[in-house]
């Protein structure tokens, strides 16, 4: 009976072509359908091939208990070794699940571990069961015919049973015929099927098992391969001591290879990825964010935060809001934290976090509003600002220098008060404004001038400037000093220079020794074991190690000091964000030096710190903004106007008088305020959207300016510029989802229905529906759109991943998958679009859900959503 059961479960192996395999302790399938089996020790090569190209060589190793004790992958190069206890070394590295790569993917599928090529149209599937591999796949996406060599033959050969590959002498087989009569009706489905050469296969099935009767894992290897054919129940497991699932999973021989978990409560999968594997009971998902293998319901899942669990409803607070943990996600109250400009040297962050670099070494318009302006000047000779002035009401209120600010010519060495604005030094390194309006600026005097600037809400949508409008949405936030948005960072800063601006800041390094120290110390910024990890979580270090490259290798004043101003402004954007990430200065050589007795600190207050605080309320405590870096006075201890810290019993006292110094002495002070005016005036019709000094030459004469042409012209007939163009008063252009009409030099504009775009391309280089751009080069496949968010009920998902070029470093093209309804993915590569119907969907041409064209080198499909993609191939 053991002998017809063999035959019968063997003659179902060979229905499945593309697809060559080895199980147990000895049994290969090969690509063209012929199984037959070899018992050695020595290493086999499985296949051999190059496709493109690209070569690809797959050795096995058998043990002394018949499974595989190692496994070598070999493809364009790389290699990848897996061992006995499903330990994977890549290039003689030991990696961890999921392992993703330029040229490969390793996953896990089902209860199998997966590599996917990404250079070849080729998968290894493959099953450890702690003391070696029990069966390996070699699957082919595609017919893969010229010398391919090996065990697994080529698909084209029809072949026969490979007899001098099988060692056996028949009369030791006898004994072990009705060993397993047990599970046979476990396995009755396969008797459906035809059966032809039977006498072939018995000595197959019986030479798989001899000699290894005491290891179970052969024989269930066997066993696994017969159910996974035949679709059978898993209760065969049971009863054969095959291994079960762990925890609370059971088994499902033909599952979903990706199971529901906390992470992915509804993983998307197709009728591509069935597979043998552990699943948890209907309305359960597996708590991968714990250990052991638990399943819970949705609702009872955790959720992961920098690196640590959160029970369900366990909220965690931050510096700007609130979340809760709910179904394993986060729900976050709206960020309460306000926005703010930042302009770092030539790097700029905008109100709503566009991030460019400046062009050029000039003045510049920072922001400004209906009563307030703050203007920044550049050194003519490094990247780094020289001046920043800030104008209410139409009066220069305080000018900062480095290490100096001054209102009206008069140095600020402590507090100045007035009807406008509060200014103090709230540490020896940052200067705070609050006016009277509510805008918050700190200025970073030493070693770099530095500027952060604060809006109250009052001013959402007014300020105008390089910082953009404060208005929560990063597309026009490149909207010129002449009312256009342009598509570049360059012509938008030059918009709002003061003045003529060459574009000399520069891009590259041109100096090998700083390049040399600027990838070796900047690399601090993204080294997972570094003083800055912490803060990963949290601030994104990408635009941050790119500008410490940059500043550190152009620096004119010491490499050592540009560095330490790039780390600063890291170590502050995690500290604005609640964030402290320890003693980074001491760990990076960029401690900083206190005069006389002072000492430094990370977070410097100004609140209750002088002596003058002694005598009355200090008003720089109700001032709140980010902490601040900088040298003060130790607690007990207050900062003289000799910036030194003195204990309390030595401060002077402060009163309406004057200042009285311990001792019987007193003296009288007399306080002066002046003001003066800025004259500006507008010769040009460039002119006219921005400030200028007033400076000597040639004019048009009254009531003309002078126009792009150099043409003296009436304001009505003013000319304006966009993108290096032209135009005429009340010429329009459309830019942006916007009809702008030149009118008196300005431009006036309507906005109109703006479809979103995102967009893809190069070595990751994205574009988000709002305009955002950032770049995130990852090997995987990645989903770009879904209106799903997770749940089954989504119409569409539009997914993509990267094809590697020969060099690892660049992509050469993507492979695209839209999914429509559920019902219909198509697969876009190489300028070809495949289409597969999905769960039986016959009505295609009954019910169309989208159209294909090609227009030049795009393909273009739209469907019944309206939804348009313009896809480059």
């Amino acid at each position: 009976m053991w002998i017809y059961y063999c035959s019968r479960l063997l003659t179902r192996l060979c229905l499945f072509p593309d697809v060559c395999k080895t199980f147990g302790s000895g049994v290969v399938q090969m690509f063209n359908g012929t199984v037959f089996y070899v018992h050695s020790t020595c290493p086999f090569t499985l296949t051999r091939f190059t496709h493109n190209r690209v070569d690809c060589d797959i050795t096995v190793h058998r043990g002394e208990n018949g499974l595989l004790e190692y496994v070598e992958i070999n493809i364009n190069k790389i290699q990848t070794r897996i061992l006995y206890n499903g330990t994977i070394f890549v290039e003689q590295r030991m990696v961890s699940l999921p392992y993703d790569h330029t040229y490969q993917h390793v996953f896990q599928y089902g209860t199998n571990t997966k590599l996917r090529s990404t250079v070849l149209p080729l998968s290894v599937i493959w099953s450890s069961v702690g003391v070696g591999i029990d069966s390996l796949w070699v699957k082919l996406e595609q017919e893969l015919v010229p010398g391919m060599t090996g065990l697994c033959g080529r698909p084209d050969i029809p072949g026969q049973l490979p007899y001098k590959h099988i060692f056996y002498t028949s009369s030791k087989y006898i004994q072990y015929q009705s060993k397993h009569l047990l599970i046979q009706g476990f396995f009755f489905i396969c008797t459906i099927f035809y059966i032809a050469n039977t006498s072939k296969y018995i000595t197959l099935c019986q030479e798989n098992i001899y000699g290894y009767e005491k290891e179970l894992y052969v024989a269930c290897a066997f066993y696994k391969e017969i159910a996974h054919r035949c679709q059978t129940s898993h209760a065969w497991r049971t009863l054969t001591q095959c291994r079960n699932c762990p925890g609370e999973l059971h088994f499902e021989e033909q599952g979903d290879a990706f199971v529901p978990t906390c992470s992915n409560p509804a993983p998307t999968t197709n009728d591509q990825d069935i597979t043998s594997t552990c699943v948890c009971p209907q309305g359960q998902v597996l708590n991968d964010r714990a250990e052991g293998h638990y399943c819970v319901s949705v609702s009872a899942c955790p959720c992961v935060y920098a690196g640590r669990n959160y029970a369900p409803r366990e909220e965690r607070r931050t510096k700007c809001q609130t979340c809760m943990c709910n179904n394993g996600k986060w729900i976050c109250s709206q960020n309460s934290c306000p926005s703010r400009c930042v302009i770092e040297g030539q790097f700029v962050t905008t109100f709503d976090g566009k991030q460019y670099t400046l062009p050029g070494k000039c003045a510049y318009m920072a922001s400004k509003g209906f009563n307030w302006t703050i203007s920044i000047h550049f050194s003519e000779t490094t990247s780094s600002i020289q001046n920043v002035f800030l104008q209410i009401y139409q009066v220069r209120f305080v000018c900062f220098e480095p290490l100096l600010p001054l209102y009206i010519q008069q140095e600020i060495r402590e507090l100045h008060q007035s009807d406008n604005a509060m200014v103090f030094w709230q540490s020896s390194m940052y200067v705070q404004v609050l006016t009277s309006f509510g805008m918050k600026i700190q200025v970073q005097t030493s070693p770099d001038l530095q500027l952060y600037i604060t809006l109250p809400q009052s001013e959402v949508g007014k300020p105008e400037g390089l910082c953009g409008n404060y208005n929560t949405d990063t597309t026009d936030d490149f909207t010129t000093s002449s009312g256009i948005v342009e598509n570049a960072a360059e012509p938008f800063a030059l918009s709002w220079s003061v003045g003529d601006c060459p574009v000399n800041i520069p891009k590259v390094c041109i100096n090998t020794d700083n390049e040399i120290f600027a990838d070796e110390k900047c690399h601090t910024l993204r080294d997972p074991g570094g003083i800055f990890a912490k803060c990963y979580d949290h601030v994104p270090t990408d635009n941050y190690h790119k500008a410490c490259i940059q500043r550190t290798c152009t620096c004119g004043s010491g490499p050592q000091q540009c560095l330490c101003v790039a780390l600063a402004n890291y170590a502050k954007a995690c500290a604005n964000q609640g964030i402290t990430v320890g003693d980074w200065r001491r760990a990076t050589n960029c401690t900083v030096p206190c005069e006389n007795n002072q000492r430094f600190d990370y977070e410097m207050q100004a609140c209750n710190s002088t002596c003058l605080s002694l005598s009355r309320p200090d008003p720089r405590c109700g001032v709140e903004d980010a902490p601040v870096e900088g040298c003060g006075c130790m607690e007990g201890t207050h900062l003289t106007g000799g910036l030194t810290c003195t204990p309390k019993a030595q401060c002077p006292c402060h009163h309406q008088r004057g200042v009285t110094p311990p001792g019987p002495v007193a003296g009288k002070v007399c306080v002066h305020c002046s003001q003066f005016a800025i004259d500006t005036a507008q010769k040009t019709c460039a002119s006219l959207s921005k400030p200028t000094n007033c400076t000597s030459g040639c004019y048009c004469p009254g009531g003309q300016l002078e126009d792009h042409r150099g043409v003296c012209v009436t304001v009505d007939n003013c000319t304006c510029q966009y993108s290096g163009k032209v135009f005429k008063a009340g010429q329009s252009v459309k830019t942006n989802c916007r009809t702008c009409t030149c009118r008196h030099a300005q431009w006036s504009c309507v906005d109109e229905p703006c479809p979103g775009t995102c967009l893809v391309y190069g070595n990751g280089h994205y574009q988000t529906f709002d305009s955002k751009w950032y770049r995130y080069d990852g090997n995987c496949q990645y989903t770009l759109v879904e209106d799903g968010c997770g749940r089954e009920a989504g119409s569409f998902s539009v997914k993509v991943e990267s094809v590697p070029c020969c060099d690892e470093a660049l992509t050469c093209s993507r492979t695209i998958v839209l999914d429509l309804l559920g019902n219909v993915t198509l697969t876009l590569n190489e300028m070809k679009v495949t289409r597969r119907l999905q769960g039986g969907w016959a009505s295609l041409e009954a019910e169309p859900l989208y159209s294909t064209h090609t227009v030049g080198l795009y393909i273009m499909i739209s469907h019944l959503l309206n939804c348009m993609y313009y896809i480059i191939m």
